[in-house]
């Protein structure tokens, strides 16, 4: 068994439109582990709702192939397709629940769709709304609840077919802040007690950030950037993934306006090189002023990091011993431009 669930091989996605061929996708390489929650972020229009509906394909690539636990989707007859999409479960940004049916037919569709009679699709119906904490509402109707509660009703649905992977498009762009930490923490006890690979599509790095273990920052319909949330957001490698960074704390540049004409770089604190008061120690070692334009600290699957942007003296030498020394204590040093 391979250790890869998801492996997505030179996928292109072309549209054909009144203007013209438009390329969605170009030359995408992923390989997506079993059991992980895995990201994919990207601004609007960077591409990721077609990669999405390319895994489970619903859109078919112009070019290259996607292997599913061994297999090749593009080999399948038009009902091995369908039988393989049995195991991939998919929930939507604004939910997608039949208003004219209660929650318990809701979640019963895709059963009652395979063939499961009523009973036993409505009693696997009510183990799954238990799952999600909506044991009292299977009578209720998608009107009568909340955004969280509409999209927890979306995920027990997701859950009836007994899937391998969930596939998420933008699942909590369309709720609030603490509903979008209940539904994230849902999630992730979904992916732990049931080792269900869970991928989330999204432009929100706090979601990344709270859930993911592993990331890829999608641009222009390119894989820009991979590897471990930790790394990527310590480390970003691209222009792409600092912007989503710093779009995340409200910022859209690296440095503040007025630090310009100042030597900036952005420094992140790990668990490893929190104790210690290091930019004060810094000043009084080297006797030099430090400017401090922002400073944040956020939680990377539980695990609590810092940084900041800071302005160093212009002197080339100094400058560069002050980021020797930041670097000997544990702390990670970025060109803040």
């Amino acid at each position: 068994m391979s250790e890869n669930i998801i492996q997505l091989k030179n996928i292109s996605k072309t549209f054909v439109t009144d203007k013209g061929e438009f390329k969605a996708l170009e030359d995408i390489n992923l390989d997506i582990s079993r059991g992980s929650i895995y990201g994919i972020i990207g601004m609007s229009g960077a591409g990721k709702s077609t990669l999405v509906r390319c895994i489970n394909y619903l859109e078919v690539p112009t070019e290259g192939s996607v292997v599913i636990d061994g297999k090749e989707l593009g080999s399948l007859t038009e009902k091995g397709l369908r039988e393989e999409r049995k195991s991939i479960g998919m929930i939507f940004q604004h939910f997608n629940l039949l208003q004219q049916k209660n929650v318990i037919d809701n979640v019963s569709f895709p059963l009652r769709i395979n063939g499961v009679n009523k009973k036993d699709a409505h009693k696997r119906a009510a183990e799954l709304l238990e799952i999600v904490g909506l044991a009292d509402k299977a009578n209720s109707y998608p009107v009568q609840l909340s955004g969280g509660q509409q999209q927890r009703v979306a995920i027990a649905r997701a859950l009836a077919g007994n899937p391998k992977i969930l596939l998420c498009d933008e699942a909590t762009s369309a709720l609030d802040p603490q509903t979008t930490k209940s539904i994230l923490e849902l999630l992730k006890n979904i992916n732990e007690k049931y080792g269900i690979t869970i991928v989330i599509i999204t432009h929100q790095m706090a979601v990344v950030r709270e859930i993911c273990s592993h990331v890829a920052v999608i641009s222009k319909g390119h894989i820009v950037e991979n590897g471990e949330v930790s790394d990527v957001f310590s480390r970003p490698k691209t222009k792409e993934a600092r912007e989503l960074i710093m779009l995340e704390s409200g910022e859209n540049t690296w440095y503040n306006e007025s630090s310009e004409d100042d030597n900036c770089v952005r420094i992140v604190f790990t668990e490893n090189s929190a104790y210690e008061p290091v930019i004060s120690n810094m000043i009084k070692k080297f006797n030099c002023d430090v400017s401090i334009y922002q400073a944040d600290t956020k939680k990377i699957n539980g695990k609590t990091t810092g940084e900041m942007i800071i302005g160093l003296p212009k002197d080339e030498e100094l400058s560069r011993q002050l980021k020797d020394y930041l670097t000997e204590k544990g702390i990670i040093v970025e060109e803040a431009r």
